[in-house]
């Protein structure tokens, strides 16, 4: 058999005998080196603490321990507690030899002398780098926060540390600076107590306060003087603030007041290596006072005498990534930890900052009402009384008569702000004939208009609905629902065609505006900065924040307000706001007495009747029927808490275009045909389109579960315990835990 390759220097050709020959004994060779390598001594272990526990990189509930790895002498001086280090996880080690396990990354908690495993223990792999990471502080803050928030460790070293680069751990982060003299108090001397706050950080006191600002422009100036006085004293200060554009005004703030080299911002718009440059810098002591956005709330600042939230009841202080910890809690468990003063502030003041005040952990700084009136715009509002004679379409409209007088107006001064609710052009849809809402045929989520000459699109599947008809009766026409941002902006541009109208929002942000005559649209948080402040705001859509089937709609339709309202002219200087709202409402009130810390003692005490959070603490649980129904089968709850639902929640649909058709294989209608023939021979039978089935997404059920103050632990240790449990069996459909939901209903 000429040309064949065999085993067999016998058959086929001389040539392909000796290749084959040749293949083989490289493999022999291969086989034996592996197995010399396997029957090797183990490697010499560190004559001192040789047992390493590490945590590694597996954020699951039902590993969420330390593992235990044998330290070899060569790398005893660098494995340290706190170094990032390369471990197999999953190997076995039988008869001195390891056998299988990946390699993945981890961090060494401690050095011991004696593992509490009974079995071999295998070998660090490699020490990634010297550089320690997370010091002994960290790692306990770390392992409170899984605690409380039935999460694991892993979890919560993941957020706490950087990416690593090793060109910028190559750098040295430099020499700190010496300590700054305290700085005056500038704005502070607004508040009967300012002056002496900044005495207390200064002198190295710890106070815990509730700080209400005052609206305008001087906050960001506010927290740099109470930071660098915190540097006066000889410890160093953390300030998280909800936004890039938050940490950009705090950053000019503390240059202004201390120079460059004093600080550093940390925000995720930074790439990797400059993040992680910055974060070694705060890691060795090089600087002692930082300003960032949520991640920032684990930086390691040496000797931390000041952590400071700023605006607590936004919604991106609470981490997207589970366990979903608070920029709030945890600033509150870092300052009781290390005995650092501890401060929560904003224009508005949420209910849980309220009960802070109201338990005597905290006690408040706030300014007298004279210089709230000073500061504040005028408030108006519409659907009064009076308005309501002069215009009697003014509780339906959109845009009543007194919102489009301030508005004209306040542009021969300056500036007019929109806070729109929603971003988009048609935001929410229904029936022109019988005012159904508008739904997908597919998924039943909300449709949405996304622009003037676009197509109904889904607000949850994406899918286009061009051809929609309503449910109930039939009709083809729609109506406006809930108008979005660009819907506005084409509004008002045919209204003030003279004026320019620009938009901030999600897709674009802007950052400050000129003081000209111009109508700035924009969606709540992402409200621009005049330098002059703006001569008048209108509010508009009020009813789209406040009937929100939310137990915080108030709150955080308030909260949003006071925001814009901040960023007006005092009321001595022109500046009006105008809120399109019901003025009877409780926190329409609260805006025109510009009293949040009433409307938040007013919410907490009647949150207090009915045990809801904060006063109770609750998680949620959410997933599939079957997941839900399982989980509670197995979980033990603590005695007295309160079980709650399930309820059917929205859909989980992905946010993603339905993919697109795949392109049909000439090679399979190939073979199709032939078997075609091959059956029926030159009659094939009839054939149909087969229908289209769309799977419909998944239904998603929501239990609650609560329990009385004080034992917010064990509820917690319930939760983890029932989902450990499950994990380990991996049987049934995933479910997702979640302490201090935002979203109750």
């Amino acid at each position: 058999m000429p040309g064949v390759a065999t085993n067999d220097p016998g058959v086929g050709d001389e040539g392909d005998g000796q290749l084959t020959l040749g293949v083989e004994d490289a493999r022999r060779a291969v086989r034996g080196a592996r197995a010399r390598v396997r029957k090797a001594k183990p490697k010499a272990q560190a004559e001192r603490l040789p047992v390493a526990r590490v945590v590694v990189d597996k954020g699951l509930v039902h590993l969420d321990r330390l593992f235990d790895y044998s330290v070899p002498a060569k790398l005893a001086e660098v494995a340290q507690p706190g170094v990032r280090v390369r471990v197999r996880f999953g190997a076995k080690v039988v008869d001195g030899r390891r056998q299988g396990g990946g390699l993945i990354d981890g961090v060494i908690v401690e050095r011991v002398e004696r593992s509490t495993y009974g079995g071999p223990l295998a070998p660090l792999a490699s020490v990634v780098s010297p550089e320690i990471v997370l010091a002994p502080p960290m790692i306990e803050l770390a392992r409170a926060v899984a605690d409380r928030y039935a999460g694991s460790l892993a979890d919560i070293v993941q957020l706490a540390l950087p990416a690593r680069h090793a060109r910028a751990e190559a750098e040295p982060s430099g020499e700190p600076l010496i300590r700054p003299a305290p700085p005056p108090p500038g704005p502070w001397t607004r508040y009967p107590t300012g002056t002496a706050h900044l005495a207390e950080l200064t002198a190295g006191d710890s106070p815990r306060t509730v700080w209400t600002a005052l609206p305008g422009p001087y906050w960001p100036d506010e927290i740099a003087r109470a930071m660098a006085a915190t540097l006066a004293g000889g410890r160093g200060a953390l300030a998280v603030v909800p936004d890039a554009k938050s940490v950009e005004r705090v950053d000019a703030a503390l240059t202004a007041l201390l120079g460059r080299g004093r600080h550093v911002a940390l925000t995720s718009g930074l790439g990797p290596e400059e993040r992680y440059r910055r974060w070694l810098a705060i890691n060795r002591g090089s600087v002692r006072a930082v300003v960032g956005t949520r991640a920032a709330m684990f930086a390691p600042v040496v000797e931390l005498g000041l952590a400071l939230v700023w605006n607590d009841g936004d919604d991106s202080h609470a981490d997207l990534n589970a366990p979903h910890p608070h920029v709030r809690e945890v600033l509150a468990m870092r300052a009781a930890r290390e005995h650092a003063a501890f401060t929560v502030g904003g224009h508005a003041t949420t209910v849980e900052a309220a009960q802070l005040v109201r338990s005597g952990w905290a006690r408040p700084l706030d300014a007298d009402r004279a210089a709230v009136r000073a500061a504040a715009p005028l408030v108006r509002t519409t659907g009064s009384d009076l308005d309501l004679a002069r215009d009697e379409a003014a509780r339906a409209a959109r845009l009543p008569s007194l919102a489009w007088d301030v508005a004209r107006k306040a542009l021969q001064t300056g500036p007019v702000l929109v806070q729109v609710p929603r971003r988009g052009y048609l935001v929410r849809t229904s029936c022109l004939r019988c005012r159904e809402p508008a739904r997908c045929a597919h998924c039943s989520g909300p449709l949405e208009l996304p622009s003037g000459d676009g197509v109904l699109t889904c607000a949850w599947c994406t899918r286009p609905a061009p051809h929609w008809r309503c449910r109930v009766c039939g009709g083809e026409r729609i109506r406006a629902g809930v108008i979005g941002a660009r819907r506005t902006a084409e509004e008002l541009g045919r209204a003030f065609p003279t004026v320019p109208v620009r938009t901030s929002g999600r897709d674009a942000i802007l950052t400050t505006v000129p003081d000209l005559p111009a109508l700035i649209i924009a969606t709540p948080g992402a409200e621009p900065v005049a330098p002059g402040g703006y001569a008048a705001a209108l509010l508009l859509d009020g009813w789209a924040l406040l009937t929100r089937p939310d137990l915080r709609a108030g709150e955080q339709a308030l909260h949003r307000w006071l925001d814009a309202a901040s960023l007006v002219r005092p009321a001595g200087e022109g500046g009006t706001l105008v809120v399109v709202a019901e003025s009877t409402l409780r926190p329409v009130q609260a805006l025109v007495r510009w009293d949040p810390q009433g409307y938040a003692l007013t919410e907490l005490v009647e949150r207090a009747e009915l045990n809801l959070p904060p006063v109770s603490r609750m998680a949620s649980v959410t997933g599939p029927p079957a997941g839900i129904a399982d989980f509670l089968a197995v979980l033990r709850l603590p005695d007295g808490a309160d079980v709650l639902g399930p309820v059917p929640v929205a859909p989980t649909t992905p946010r993603t275009p339905p993919p697109a058709p795949a392109k049909p294989d000439p090679r399979a209608a190939e073979t199709r045909a032939e078997l075609t023939r091959a059956l029926f021979g030159d009659t094939p039978p009839p054939t149909r389109e087969p229908a289209r089935r769309i799977a419909p997404p998944t239904r998603h059920e929501r239990v609650l579960l609560r329990i009385e103050p004080g034992r917010g632990a064990e509820l917690a240790h319930a939760l983890k315990a029932a989902q450990t449990l499950r994990l380990a069996r991996a049987a049934g459909d995933p479910v997702q835990i979640r302490i201090d939901p935002p979203d109750i209903g």
